[in-house]
């Protein structure tokens, strides 16, 4: 009898551990955090839309993630922002302010809370299909991360170029014009 009450004891106990373990990171969540300390500028990460289309540049890598495109522009930009390397440029579609809400419904509210997500942010306004083309130009050279939510709402995706987030733009140009008043070498 005493083993039979032990050995509930102990499933007790095992079980009470095993439920205190925190849940595993999404399998997206876990893709980011593996792919942010690789990715440098230049490369890209997308949280798109569901209709967004899957392409077919080498480079461009496309995960679904099942999760709403708050909750993955939230954790995306937190991932950049703790980096120490990279810094987020966003971009997003310029149809987007014209997309009427008898033809999209919640593309109102959407807008309303992507301006409170992107609050403190520079946005840049790009037609979706340059947009498009941009990343599929980009893929064959460098590597782009795609997000696709469940959201479906046209024109919502959030487009965001990493750049240096230790090397400005302003520093690059200082550079550039101190070498092009240098003296060249002579042999």
């Amino acid at each position: 009898m005493r083993n039979i009450i032990a050995a509930l004891v102990l499933m007790t106990v095992s079980s009470a551990a095993c439920a205190a373990q925190p849940a595993p990171a999404a399998p997206w969540k876990a893709k980011v955090a593996a792919a942010m300390p690789l990715l440098g500028h230049r490369n890209w990460i997308l949280i798109v839309d569901s209709a967004y289309p899957l392409q077919s540049s080498p480079g461009v890598e496309t995960i679904e993630t099942n999760a709403g495109m708050f909750d993955v522009v939230d954790y995306v930009l937190k991932s950049v922002n703790h980096s120490v390397h990279v810094r987020p440029d966003i971009s997003m579609d310029a149809e987007l302010p014209f997309v009427p809400e008898e033809d999209a419904p919640g593309a109102t509210a959407y807008r309303a809370q992507i301006a409170k997500a992107l609050h403190g942010y520079t946005v840049e306004s790009v037609l979706h299909d340059k947009i498009i083309a941009t990343i599929g130009e980009t893929g064959s050279q460098f590597h782009v991360l795609v997000l696709k939510t469940n959201l479906a709402i046209p024109y919502t995706s959030v487009f965001i170029r990493l750049d240096c987030k230790y090397w400005s733009a302003d520093a690059e140009k200082r550079m550039r014009e101190k070498m092009s008043q240098a003296k060249p070498a002579t042999k």
